[in-house]
């Protein structure tokens, strides 16, 4: 056999052993990721009554409280974030980093820490909860702590999201719009946030997907009270207690609602690619 033969041999050898390892590495990545949740929903149908835990009370209130809170959290992130991210991703002032650092923290904090912060300073004897209690205003262990703790764990993924798409947008489409009467407003209006829509909805699904999950500022600063702070998180720790039946139905519900959620917003992102 020629040394030619010999090295197109070793190479083919080579790349077989290297695809080998690429196909073992991936399928091992995706058995671990998918597993678990695979795992949630075979063991709901199997052992448990779906429609029966479903239609349960500590079920549809924890459902309700869970979307109630979580809309009005999207609300507010993309009411004060939008505007947030477009300074960010346009403006330049002093101690820019220091803010962009600040607004990334609660990605990296502990959720518990997130809401122990948010109970020092909108709590009774907070910062600014004692001058509200004095008002007559009672922030912690309410629906309103709910709205405020997710807000808070979930607006950065919004906002990280926004600016990345604003930053994208050439900003010569702006001044185009300047010229042609547009106010600073309108071009905000008009030209930035269409140009960046794939990101801010990008941004705008993960946010309310990590307030659907909240759990560790929400037990601290709203507490668990069914029907008035406990969300789904809440309630599948709570009635772990009880059994497993309920855990398994509500975890599958989050399941199948993050699932079609996402599903659908990359379907809805390929057809305006086209």
């Amino acid at each position: 056999m020629s040394q030619l033969a010999i090295e197109e041999r070793r190479g083919s050898l080579l790349a077989a052993a290297e695809t080998v390892v690429a196909v073992t590495v991936v399928v091992i990545a995706v058995i671990f990721l998918v597993l678990p949740v695979f795992a949630i929903v075979e063991r709901a149908i199997e052992k448990t009554d779906l429609l029966d835990v479903i239609s349960s009370s500590t079920v549809t209130q924890a459902l309700r409280v869970s979307l109630v809170t979580t809309s009005i959290s999207l609300a507010l992130i993309l009411l004060f974030g939008t505007p947030l991210a477009y300074v960010l991703a346009r403006g330049s002032f002093p101690g820019q980093a220091i803010l962009d650092s600040l607004i990334d923290l609660p990605i990296v904090l502990p959720p518990a820490v997130g809401g122990l912060g948010l109970l020092m300073a909108f709590g009774r004897s907070g910062l600014l909860g004692s001058w509200l209690d004095d008002a007559g205003i009672n922030l912690a262990f309410t629906a309103t702590a709910v709205v405020m703790a997710q807000t808070f764990v979930a607006s950065p993924f919004y906002i990280r999201a926004a600016k990345a798409g604003f930053e994208s947008v050439d900003r010569d489409l702006e001044d185009v719009a300047h010229t042609l009467g547009s106010s600073r407003s309108g071009a905000f209006l008009r030209v930035a946030i269409p140009a960046a829509m794939p990101s801010l909805l990008a941004g705008a699904v993960m946010a309310w997907a990590r307030a659907l999950g909240e759990f560790g500022a929400t037990i601290m600063f709203a507490g668990s009270f069914t029907g008035r702070t406990e969300t789904v998180p809440l309630a599948v720790y709570r009635s772990l207690e009880l059994g497993i039946d309920v855990p398994l139905a509500l975890s599958t519900i989050l399941v199948a609602i993050s699932f079609v959620v996402l599903l659908t917003f990359r379907l809805l992102l390929k057809r305006s690619a086209f």
